[in-house]
């Protein structure tokens, strides 16, 4: 599963600069010491919400990056759209072609 920025500091997309601060604030007193309790290493996680960070606390930056989110959305609905239509169309041949299969098991045992 790929994580967003705004999963990282767990917000909404929507989410207004404020809410971005006191967000960043909040999931950096979570993992302030880099390390849970059993012993795991937090410091690629606490990169990864200082990145997130820059980019939504960013105006600019954070348009474009809801630009490239938006664009990998529409590929992904394009590429679900694309495997639903056939897997549709493959369930409209399939029961069009077993009444056919059925006439033909069964004529000969008719007869």
């Amino acid at each position: 599963m790929n994580y967003t920025h705004y999963d990282y500091l767990d917000l909404a997309p929507g989410a207004s600069p404020a809410r971005v601060e006191a967000a960043y604030a909040q999931v950096l007193q979570r993992y302030q010491f880099g390390w849970t309790d059993a012993g795991q290493d937090l410091s690629g996680l606490v990169r990864m919400i200082h990145s997130a960070y820059q980019v939504l606390s960013d105006p600019v930056a954070r348009l474009a990056y809801d630009d490239q989110l938006a664009r990998e959305a529409a590929v992904a609905d394009a590429e679900l759209k694309e495997s639903l239509d056939a897997a549709e169309s493959a369930r409209a041949r399939y029961a069009q072609d077993v009444p056919a299969a059925l006439r033909a098991v069964f004529t000969p045992l008719a007869a």
